[in-house]
């Protein structure tokens, strides 16, 4: 019975194989459709798995698929399953493998081969010094892409391809030393831009002790250094509100890194950028009370003087005082009622407590 049911998911995977072969062998035939078919391949690929898919492919015994469950944080894609099976199964993906290096300069060529071929980089023995850097490229460069896409939605459907470059490759010497040097470096730079959005902040300080060498790095500080600016740098391309909020929530982990004096004004200067209204980044006043949060828990020191400064430069634009005056209206009846609930519950609380009959003895 466990022989039929192994025998019937590989039958199912190959013939995925196949589709996703054909529908290579299609976009190589066909220049002008070429771009909409890798796209459609891509969004194939990156399906969650289906109920019905799902009793084919996970109706063996469990533990025997539990390392393709242990990466997917919970959510399960196709991407997932047959990056598993190119493994298991080699030949089934070289078909695939020799078709995407074919297309490689095309839309979302790189991203379909990150999501299917990123665990079979590591597993499987490239012995081409040329292929093995076009290789590291391609999954530093396709993991960029899929992840941003994962940001412009504020989505996290790809957080296990995140944390198998995180876990299994990034803190583990063996898979990484397996990369080129410079894709070493790039997949770290890679991480510390999305490591906030896919919450993964309690591993900081391992993921900051891997980090490998930098040639740079005398000029620009250590990894702590090195971290922030790449965080700096993506806080300013950030668009999405909800995702920036997220990160600014999440910022306060850097309290008590030891950072370059550049490092930390860079830092603050990103920081204050989004406590202002208007250009450059318009900002919400959510997002600007959220800055100034994270601005003060970080740089405590100045606190009282940023402020008064700020509320200086805010006295300088008219426009701005009838919206701050009536948040400011709004902030305090707010305050008031929650304060005469409070009060109200209290003594109720008070009340009841006196009322209720003393136990006998």
């Amino acid at each position: 019975m466990q022989q039929n049911s192994d025998s019937r998911r590989r039958a199912y995977l190959t013939a995925l194989s196949l589709e996703i072969h054909k529908k290579l062998l299609r976009a190589e035939a066909s220049p002008s459709q070429r771009r909409n078919l890798l796209q459609e391949l891509f969004a194939d690929v990156a399906l969650e798995v289906d109920d019905r898919a799902k009793e084919v492919i996970f109706i063996k015994a469990s533990d025997a698929i539990a390392p393709v469950e242990k990466g997917s944080r919970n959510r399960l894609c196709f991407y997932d399953v047959l990056s598993e099976h190119f493994i298991q199964v080699p030949e089934d993906g070289q078909p695939i493998l020799d078709l995407i290096v074919k297309l490689w300069s095309q839309s979302f060529a790189s991203h379909i081969f990150a999501l299917l071929f990123h665990k079979w980089l590591f597993e499987i023995k490239v012995e081409d010094s040329e292929k093995l850097l076009r290789y590291s490229s391609a999954l530093v460069q396709g993991s960029t892409n899929v992840f941003w896409i994962d940001v412009q939605t504020n989505t996290r459907q790809f957080q296990s391809l995140f944390y198998y470059l995180l876990e299994d490759v990034a803190l583990d010497q063996s898979r990484l030393t397996k990369l080129v040097i410079q894709a070493q470096r790039d997949l770290f730079l890679l991480l510390s831009r999305f490591i906030f959005f896919y919450n993964a902040v309690d591993g900081l300080d391992s993921f900051l002790n891997h980090f490998p060498a930098f040639p740079t790095s005398f000029l620009v500080g250590g990894p702590a250094d090195i971290f922030v600016i790449e965080l700096t740098d993506q806080l300013q391309k950030l668009k999405v509100e909800p995702v920036l909020l997220h990160y600014l929530s999440q910022i306060k982990v850097l309290q008590g890194l030891e950072l370059r004096m550049t490092t930390s004004t860079r830092l603050k200067t990103c920081l204050y950028s989004f406590t202002s209204p208007g250009g450059p980044m318009y900002p919400t006043r959510t997002v600007r009370h959220a800055a100034w949060d994270a601005l003060d828990a970080l740089f405590p020191v100045g606190r009282y003087p940023r402020h008064l400064i700020s509320l200086f430069f805010r006295l300088m634009y008219p426009w701005y005082w009838p919206s701050s005056c009536w948040y400011f209206i709004v902030t305090c009846i707010k305050a008031m009622f929650y304060s005469l609930i409070g009060l109200i519950v209290s003594s109720w609380e008070k009340l009841k407590g006196h009322r209720m009959p003393k136990r006998e003895m």
